[in-house]
């Protein structure tokens, strides 16, 4: 973890991915949810107060958005026959605890990646986004779609170990120990805001 560099936050956003009460609450009742609010909370209040950028990235599904979904994709299909996430329904804003601010950026998508089915790379590029920390659920949806489309457009990332979980902790543990480090830093919320003041 030491050896991540600093991070420059004119050029960083920090994506809060899927933290949503219908996704959340995938996560085990033990106290995990909270603790995982409270950390990307504080990680969200580090990155404002260096100027950073807070970009948000939900899940949500209109009419059309499920009846294009193939009978092929494993991962949706059953979301589009069962009529799950619709994004009017208060369960899949963004938790109250970590409401969007006046200029952040707020994008929702139609698949696990928080890229490849918005426009947050070009709004990110806008605003001369280079590096991304990424925080939210789960490790093995969101995040690693994310990740593995966030590298290959070239960002620099860090992925937020305590910053981000999944229902199934040992795939949690496989990704961040074995998978995510070819691909970017990982660091924990307390290093976040170390790196944020460039020590």
């Amino acid at each position: 973890m030491s050896t991540a560099p600093a991070l420059d936050p004119a050029h960083t956003a920090l994506l809060v991915m899927d933290c949503q009460p219908a996704i959340l609450a995938h996560l085990p009742e033990d106290g995990t949810r909270e603790a995982l609010l409270s950390r990307v909370e504080g990680a969200i209040a580090g990155v404002r107060a260096g100027d950073g950028t807070v970009a948000y990235v939900r899940v949500g599904f209109t009419d059309a958005d499920w009846d294009a979904v193939p009978a092929t994709n494993k991962s949706f299909a059953p979301v589009a026959r069962h009529r799950l996430l619709h994004h009017e329904d208060p369960a899949v804003a963004v938790h109250e605890r970590l409401t969007p601010q006046e200029g952040d950026i707020t994008v929702r998508k139609i698949r696990h990646g928080g890229l490849s089915t918005t426009d947050l790379h070009q709004r990110l590029r806008e605003r001369g986004i280079n590096t991304l920390v990424l925080a939210g659920i789960s490790t093995g949806g969101a995040v690693l779609s994310t990740v593995v489309d966030a590298a290959d457009r070239d960002y620099r990332l860090y992925v937020l170990s305590d910053g981000v979980a999944d229902p199934d902790p040992d795939v949690h543990d496989m990704l961040l120990r074995r998978v995510f480090p070819a691909r970017a830093h990982i660091i924990d919320t307390a290093r976040l805001h170390t790196l944020l003041r460039g020590d």
